[in-house]
């Protein structure tokens, strides 16, 4: 890490390849070192330090092209956003980083705004999102920039408790901080008890006159029930209470302290001043509202607790898929080792009934295995030798080995469980009206709370009742709701989403595709099996040569053509060689053509194979089988063509050439489940679009078996990308589905991006959605859920600020007694997570 360094003003010696500014030496200075990306040459290295010497502050940069870093140096307080915006308006990107950090102690949306805060003051750091109901910090910072140290500082600062995140320890951390700080453990119910226990003779009085019975408790007893619930279960309220004032600003906690504390002082007064009073009566004292607030105010926490625990139950679901313990093969032995010590290439065994501990692929044995929370695949999947399997899921009744492909984090379950908790950590777009208002909720509701005990006080004379009202006005006010009501209906959305198979990477993705109003869909692989096979190898006429003959020369040629290619229309070609037994000659050269098809030299022949716009492009006459072609192609097979052209070494010889060789033509069903997902997305009034780079009669015979009406055929990648943005050019929301390289651009122009986990990952790390099973059906329950998902957060908000701008004003006006306060800011946190809680039967 390169932490800010500071130097008094002294004459400095300039690296060889340094650029000084023209600037006067600053009295204080602080060398920034930043990670570059996207410099190529010498002309990059210039141009990123004449847009840094722009930047009013900096005295002198370094940038060397080979490790990409840039030294700056600066006078203290430069911004980093003005250093990173003159790096990107240059063309160039600074690297950055993510720190996970776990931080205790916040309670409501104000505190989410605190430790943003102190966060973004730290030098280095890009943007800083904390969730409340996680209670964790996601800090992006650049690259080599930012010290954990520092971060951690800074919340601390603010008046909070953090710690680096480290996967499956921060429960027992955070039990441990809280044993220390309260002597009870999170979620303990123990507070609630002690608090009710010590309430409940305060309020027994109360019940009694509501059946005409007017007794009271002696005063002293008030108080010595009311002063342990004040002072020690209420004791976490000042302590965070402190922390924010202390920080400069408030949260829920204060808005508790100052009401409660105001309602027992005014008691405490109250028994002081007049005692039990001339006559002997006793004055009227309040010490049951301090006290059954906190309680009432306790309760809320607990039960809101043990709901926040079951938002994140998916993810606790997940990690638990992880066996502990593999039985490895070694050398004839099997010896059970962690599953921390498990190495690529290693063969797991796999008894029946046991989760396979890694990913792999199947190399002996059969057996079914039951991938559902994994997938969302309901029946279990046949696996046999050469399949691949997924650490997690289930093995049936038989015995496999497995030699494994990736273990611990680059295993398909800890990027899921990664995926998901991204997408629990951010911030929906919504959320941010929500910031913006949370971060001056408590100062106005402390000012609303003066103006009440000062309105009420000279209007009436009657102080004792202004400070009651005051203090209704305090613990009625409910920023926790606030906080609370976006990132709970978020993370019960995206873990109901993944256990059907249906990963969110970000919020914003799941927001946005609850307005999505186009879906397009690539053919191959999406709507299609994606397993084509050859249907007909044609080769051209040729007087005097055998048609079976030239048929094996045309199958040998275009497979060997397509030797080195994993597309499943190569492998189709390849399978259908080996079955005939032909050999296939080594060919050299060879060559991907984006959109159109392959080059290669085979036996001294320039060959390729692709679309009829290469050949067209290639001037190759393929009339003699064009009425064949639109025969197959009106069937729904995609067609490709085998061509010979002139050789750039020998072009003498090469005169009757380009050459047509013959005509190949590949089938691909369509998925069982495509037409009922477009049938859904009708249903839901979502457009379907199919735009795929295969010919006009494919793609048409294809989409008509789905049942959509609009087809865009023959598209080049590069041109898949401008339909989805012509289409977003009206208005609409745009969805793009696909599993390919070529679907990456289209997937990353769209509003929101599905990709399919069959296909490439190139595909899956540009989309927000990904399925894990190559089901279509999938992408209207992607959109079915943010939809759920988008109305129980409006529904939360709704109810949150209804609480608050309802209850406020009812308080100030005197129209609520403050229990009655207490117990409707206690209930206001509980409902809207409970609500979003409704999500999980989804």
């Amino acid at each position: 890490m390169h932490l800010p360094r500071y130097a008094a003003c002294h004459e400095k010696a300039a690296p060889l390849n340094a650029v000084a500014a023209p600037a006067t030496q600053p009295v204080a200075l602080v060398d920034w070192s930043l990670s570059i990306e996207g410099m190529t040459c010498a002309s990059c290295v210039a141009r990123v330090e004449r847009a840094l010497l722009k930047v009013p502050g900096i005295a002198e940069v370094s940038v060397n092209l080979a490790t990409e870093m840039a030294s700056v140096r600066a006078a203290l307080g430069t911004g980093y956003a003005e250093i990173r915006a003159a790096v990107e308006t240059a063309g160039y990107t600074v690297a950055t980083s993510t720190v996970s950090l776990q931080v205790d102690g916040m309670t409501c949306a104000s505190c989410v705004g605190r430790v943003e805060k102190a966060l973004m003051r730290v030098p280095g750091v890009v943007q800083a999102e904390v969730n409340l109901a996680t209670e964790m910090a996601t800090v992006h910072v650049a690259a080599g920039r930012a010290d954990p140290a520092a971060l951690l500082a800074a919340i601390e600062r603010a008046g909070y408790q953090a710690r680096l995140r480290q996967e499956g320890a921060e429960a027992d951390a955070k039990a441990a901080t809280s044993r220390r700080l309260t002597g009870w453990a999170v979620g303990s119910a123990a507070p609630v008890v002690w608090a009710a226990m010590l309430s409940l003779p305060l309020v027994l009085p109360m019940i009694g006159a509501l059946f005409g019975q007017h007794w009271m408790l002696p005063g002293w007893l008030q108080l010595a029930l009311a002063t342990p619930v004040q002072f020690w279960l209420g004791a976490r309220f000042y302590r965070a209470a402190w922390k924010a004032v202390r920080a400069g600003s408030g949260n829920m906690d204060l808005l508790v302290a100052l009401g409660t504390t105001a309602g027992y002082g005014l008691s405490l007064v109250q028994l002081l001043r007049y005692g039990s009073g001339a006559d002997g009566a006793m004055p009227h004292l309040y010490f049951e509202a301090s006290a059954v607030v906190i309680t009432l105010v306790l309760l809320g926490k607990w039960m809101e607790t043990r709901a926040k625990r079951q938002t994140t139950e998916a993810i606790r679901a997940l990690n638990a898929l992880r066996p502990e313990i593999a039985r490895v093969r070694r050398d004839g032995l099997e010896t059970e080792v962690p599953v921390s010590q498990v190495r690529i290439g290693d063969v797991v065994a796999v008894r029946p009934g046991e989760r396979l501990p890694v990913d792999g692929q199947v190399t002996e044995g059969s057996s079914d295995v039951d991938e559902s929370l994994i997938t969302g695949e309901s029946l279990p999947v046949a696996k046999h030798s050469g399949d691949k399997v997924t650490g997690g899921a289930v093995n049936g009744e038989g015995l496999l080995l497995v030699r494994t492909s990736a273990v611990g984090a680059e295993s398909t379950l800890a990027r899921i469980v990664r995926l998901v908790e991204s997408a629990q950590a951010k911030k929906a777009p919504i959320q941010r009206l929500v910031d913006r208002v949370s971060a001056v909720f408590v100062p106005v509701v402390i000012g609303i709370a003066l103006v009440t005990v000062l309105a009420w006080g000279l209007g009436t004379g009657d102080w004792e009742a202004a400070v009651l009202n005051a203090v209704a006005v305090l613990v009625i006010a409910c920023p926790c709701a606030l906080g609370l009501a976006t990132p709970t209906a978020i993370m019960v959305g995206t873990g109901a989403a993944a256990r059907l198979g249906i990963l969110i990477k970000d919020a914003e993705a799941l927001e946005l595709a609850h307005g999505v109003a186009v879906v397009a869909f690539d053919k191959t692989g999406t709507l299609t099996v994606g397993k084509p096979e050859l249907r007909l190898a044609m080769a051209a006429p040729l007087a005097g040569t055998d048609a079976a003959v030239q048929r094996s020369a045309l199958l040998a040629a275009s497979a060997a053509v397509q030797a080195g290619s994993e597309h499943p229309l190569a492998s189709a070609v390849k399978a259908a060689a080996q079955h005939e037994g032909l050999t296939v000659a080594a060919a050299t050269a060879v060559r991907a053509v984006a959109g159109r098809g392959v080059s290669a030299t085979v036996e001294g022949r320039e060959l390729r194979l692709g679309s009829s716009r290469f050949m067209q492009e290639l001037a190759v006459d393929v009339s003699p089988l064009a009425d064949e072609a639109a025969t197959w192609q009106a069937r729904g097979c995609t067609v490709s063509w085998l061509a010979e052209v002139a050789s750039a070494s020998a072009p003498a010889s090469s005169s009757a050439l380009p050459r047509l060789i013959g005509l190949l033509a590949f089938g691909d069903a369509p998925k069982a489940s495509a037409a009922a997902a477009v049938q859904a997305l009708q249903k839901m009034g979502v457009r379907s679009v199919l735009i795929t780079g295969d010919n006009a009669g494919s793609a048409a015979a294809v989409a008509q078996s789905v049942g959509i009406t609009e087809v865009r055929a023959d598209v080049l990648p590069e041109h898949k990308a401008a339909i989805v943005t012509e289409m977003k050019s009206g208005g609409a929301c745009v969805a793009m589905v696909g599993d390919g390289i070529n679907d990456a651009p289209a997937l990353a122009v769209a509003d929101v991006g599905i990709a399919m986990s069959t296909g490439t990952d190139v595909a899956m790390a540009t989309a927000g959605i990904t399925l894990m099973r190559g089901d279509p059906a999938l992408v209207a329950d992607a959109i079915d859920i943010s939809r759920r998902t988008y109305a129980k957060i409006r529904q939360n908000l709704f109810w949150a600020f209804v609480y608050n701008v309802v209850g406020i004003p009812l308080a100030a006006f005197g129209l609520l007694n403050p229990v009655v306060a207490g117990a409707a800011m206690a209930f206001s946190s509980v409902s809207v997570v409970s609500n979003a809680l409704l999500l999980r039967r989804w």
